[in-house]
């Protein structure tokens, strides 16, 4: 009988833990990583053309909002990456899932790029 040589799986954090969970879980959570992604492309597009376009905006809060946009769209990536692995880690070992950790600052922080650019708008 040949035995068959495992592949290992990248990362080996995730994979070399548990046992195999429905594959419909495991595409749920890509597809939730890949939402942070495509999250952290529309706010680095914003912070880009915010200060790119050169808008009629007070220019500190234009760009204060833009380097803030900018900066949560390169956090956002690692919060996907992040509870991606947590995620499938946690399916793997039968537990709960735990909250996204950045979900809230990142809430927080469009939030407060938008009343710079409201402030932006007001004061020019």
């Amino acid at each position: 009988m040949v035995q068959r040589r495992r592949r290992s799986r990248f990362p080996a954090s995730v994979y070399e833990h548990g046992t195999e969970p429905d594959p419909r879980f495991s595409l749920a959570n890509e597809r939730t990583f890949l939402a942070w992604i495509r999250t952290s492309l529309a706010l680095l597009a914003a912070g880009v053309a915010l200060e790119g376009l050169a808008l009629p905006l007070q220019p500190q809060l234009r760009l204060a909002a833009s380097v803030l946009l900018i900066v949560l769209g390169l956090t956002a990536p690692l919060q996907a990456w992040r509870g991606w692995a947590r995620d499938e880690r946690a399916m793997r070992l039968g537990r709960p899932l735990a909250a996204p950790a950045l979900a809230a600052p990142l809430a927080a922080g469009t939030a407060a790029a938008g009343v710079l650019v409201l402030l932006g708008v007001l004061l020019r």
